[in-house]
């Protein structure tokens, strides 16, 4: 007897019914029903879990996003955005479980480069399950191709964090249109202005032709020829009168028909 060791000093005993049923080596100690039973209502748990995430996400399309977190959803950031501009819309957590209202709930963004970035009004309560920030943005900037990482604390009793990974990026510009597109748009703008200054100078033209006299046309003494002048006169006049007052086109109609039979 005198092989048994004494246990070392300063180490405890730790009791069986103190440890996690679904630990290691006490799991297989267990009764095979009672294992069963602790690992359907372990999956049925998640599994209403999962059928409650889906839910809430097909009745926001586009808008929420899961985190690490099984308990909380999130409103989807964008990609890239600008330093201190408002976001597009409204920053929101969702609690898929029975929060209390009035829990607080705060939201950091870091990343290796900035591990605090600064932000605003990032801080919201709970309210049917929903905390809304109020103009939710981002200051510090997330450097040149990274993005922040979210980090969302809920103060239930314990606390509870959830993620959400490459958040967004933020820089001083925001996003920019690719190149390509840009020159695209100037090469369409160079031919707008093209195209208007083309219809000026074909606006200008019409304007100096009409302008410019009649040819001089050599008279015969015949009298069948006066009708043809006569005419070609009045047509001038009625052109000319289209840009005057229409009195003054009756006017102008007169002399030229008195012209025409004396």
């Amino acid at each position: 007897m005198s092989s048994l060791t004494e246990p070392a000093p300063g180490r405890r005993y730790t009791s069986p019914s103190t440890t996690l049923a679904s630990g290691g080596k006490m799991a297989e100690a267990l009764p095979l029903g009672t294992q069963e039973a602790g690992g359907a209502a372990l999956v049925g748990k998640l599994r209403m879990a999962d059928r409650g995430m889906v839910e809430v996400i097909s009745d926001h399309p586009g808008e929420l996003v899961k985190t690490d977190s099984p308990n909380f959803l999130c409103s989807v950031l964008p990609t890239h955005w600008r330093c201190n501009k408002t976001l597009p819309i409204a920053f929101k957590v969702v609690a898929l479980g029975d929060t209390p209202d009035g829990t607080l709930v705060t939201v950091m963004a870091g990343n290796d480069e900035n591990f605090s970035a600064e932000l605003r009004n990032a801080t919201a309560a709970i309210k049917n399950q929903v905390a809304r920030f109020n103009d939710l943005r981002f200051v510090g900037r997330s450097g040149r191709g990274k993005s922040f990482t979210l980090t969302i604390t809920v103060f239930t009793n314990p606390p509870q964090v959830a993620t959400y990974q490459r958040a967004i990026k933020i820089t001083v510009d925001g996003p920019r249109e690719p190149r390509r597109h840009r020159q695209k748009m100037d090469e369409v703008k160079a031919g707008s202005l093209a195209f208007s200054e083309r219809l000026t100078e074909l606006e200008q033209l019409r304007r100096s032709s009409m302008r410019v006299t009649p040819p001089h046309h050599h008279h015969h003494p015949h009298h069948h020829h006066h009708p043809h002048s006569a005419s070609s006169r009045q047509s001038a006049a009625l052109n000319s009168a289209t840009f005057s007052s229409p009195t003054h086109a009756q006017i102008t109609a007169g002399k030229m028909v008195t012209t025409f039979i004396y």
